[in-house]
């Protein structure tokens, strides 16, 4: 899910951190920023007022977030996965188009699927050299669903015009990586999930989990 009320979030000095290998986190508290809207925030803020396409990959839990938001804001919102169909789109507020659809009309396109053997390499140097000269491509998901190599000569050569990227084929990113020089990447390490709700929800699980085991395995009085 994505928000566009990112003020508070630090993404760009985590970018800039990143690129420059002193990446500083000070603390997640101020996050307003939910995980998979990492990289659309920043770059579809501009779009939201021009009422721009949103282009999802996939419907599931945070992808209907993402399509609520871009619907609120505006935007016309398409979507497709393998198993998508027009009833299911259309309960999310987004059109179903096809891939190459998809990847021809959309300015901003988010993937929100699962990596498997069906979506390894789904986003090639074909969907790529579909997209608009100045759209962007925005992962948050897993790094394979987008071949890299394909993504890194799309960026290099300018024809999109940027992308958004939390998470790469081999984490963490080598320190020569052309993600970290690319000027029209934004790119942060894996972190697009840290939010003080998520964190708060993660430890508390935790916690819980550890009481609950410590309750069943506690020893009887008799066996001390």
């Amino acid at each position: 899910m994505i928000t566009p009320v990112a003020v508070e979030a630090p993404v760009v000095p985590v970018e800039r951190g990143f690129r420059w290998g002193t990446l500083f986190w000070g603390g997640v508290g101020g996050l307003v920023l939910l995980g998979a809207g990492l990289g659309v925030v920043h770059l579809i803020e501009d779009l939201f007022a021009r009422s721009e396409s949103l282009g999802i990959l996939g419907l599931g839990n945070i992808g209907k977030e993402v399509a609520r938001i871009g619907v609120a804001f505006g935007m016309r919102v398409i979507a497709w996965s393998q198993n998508l169909n027009e009833e299911k789109a259309g309960a999310a507020g987004a059109v179903f188009v096809d891939k190459e659809t998809l990847f021809r009309e959309a300015d901003v396109i988010t993937i929100h699927l699962v990596l498997s053997r069906r979506t390894r390499g789904l986003i090639g140097a074909v969907e790529l050299a579909l997209m608009k000269p100045n759209a962007r491509l925005v992962n948050t998901s897993r790094g394979p669903i987008v071949d890299e190599a394909a993504l890194i000569e799309a960026l290099r050569t300018r024809r999109i015009a940027g992308a958004a990227i939390d998470v790469f084929d081999a984490e963490p990113l080598s320190a020569d990586h052309p993600f970290r020089k690319l000027e029209n990447v934004l790119a942060t390490p894996h972190i697009g999930y840290v939010t003080e709700d998520l964190y708060r929800t993660f430890y508390g699980d935790a916690a819980a989990s550890i009481a609950r085991w410590l309750e069943q395995n506690a020893p009887n009085s008799g066996d001390v």
